[in-house]
């Protein structure tokens, strides 16, 4: 199976949000990394079928995904950046309605429900209503949500936002095998949630696709540009000024660890390091605002 995005776009007036994007999807973990406003949201709008491209096409397998209709949608899994519930729902209500909407036979939902609440570890608050529970809490819920129907497509759109570190591990766990023979698109500004588990990823800029591949294969733009160097900690207001800081260390005795992406090593004792994602992904949005995605 896989999903080809020929030349999509999308325009809200005189804004494109989605600039001509084509990229090919195949099974396993994929990774859409971008910055907040980079058009991600927008992008998996028009891939679940909720907004229209205002040109281009999704192919799932050669078969216009807009022709496919009802087909389509019982493939997907979706989680968006927030949904919706009524405010009465406790978590069995939600599960519960989800299922129905998606067409499974009562005895099969009850045995999948309870499948994701003791994977999720949603079981202790499945009669809790979903407005007291945690933002954490809620985001695991939108997670069985997406799901529910076994779906070959799963489509997820920030969907740590409000995990522990703790929850993040086991979902990325949960993710990883459930990928086998499907397809996981997972979009995040938290570049660690797909670096381990992702076999492609895709990095989305002004509403473009700028590049693609494997982990190893977008590293290369990194490489011989990330350092760390130990500077006085009297100094390092003026190196967060001179260079782009990914983290510091503590390392006591008055200094700190400062690993940093540069065109070349611009602190003093500087040592080139091994690139990671995060290193990636501050070298390309080295000039971002942080905003609201669209």
């Amino acid at each position: 199976m896989n999903i080809e995005i020929q030349n999509l776009t999308k325009k809200f007036g005189k804004k494109t949000a989605v600039d001509s994007v084509s990229l090919t999807l195949t099974p396993g973990v994929w990774g859409l990394i971008g910055a907040n406003g980079a058009g991600k949201t927008t992008l998996m709008r028009m891939l679940v079928g909720i907004l229209t491209p205002t040109s281009g096409r999704v192919l799932c397998d050669g078969a216009d995904t807009r022709e496919m209709g009802e087909a389509w949608r019982d493939m997907l899994g979706y989680l968006p950046q927030s949904f919706g519930y009524y405010p009465e729902f406790s978590v069995a209500d939600y599960l519960d309605y989800m299922a129905a909407l998606k067409g499974l036979e009562k005895k099969a939902a009850r045995r999948k429900i309870a499948e994701l609440c003791e994977i999720l570890s949603l079981t202790r608050v499945y009669k809790n209503k979903i407005k007291k529970l945690s933002g954490g809490t809620q985001r695991r819920v939108g997670i069985a949500q997406a799901m529910l129907n076994d779906p070959r497509v799963l489509i997820l759109d920030e969907p740590t936002s409000g995990l522990d570190p703790g929850e993040r591990v086991r979902f990325r766990n949960l993710l990883s095998e459930f990928a086998r023979g499907r397809i996981v698109l997972i979009s995040t500004h938290i570049v660690s949630d797909v670096e381990y588990i992702a076999a492609e990823n895709a990095v989305m800029k002004a509403g473009r696709i700028i590049d693609a591949g494997t982990t190893a294969e977008l590293l290369r733009a990194v490489e011989g540009r990330v350092f760390t160097a130990r500077i006085p900690e009297r100094e390092l207001e003026r190196a967060e000024s001179a260079v782009r800081v990914v983290s510091l260390k503590n390392e006591g005795g008055g200094e700190t660890l400062v690993r940093y992406v540069a065109e070349g090593p611009l602190l003093p004792g500087s040592d080139f390091a091994e690139p990671r994602l995060e290193d990636l992904y501050l070298w390309l949005f080295r000039d971002e605002r942080r905003q609201d995605d669209v």
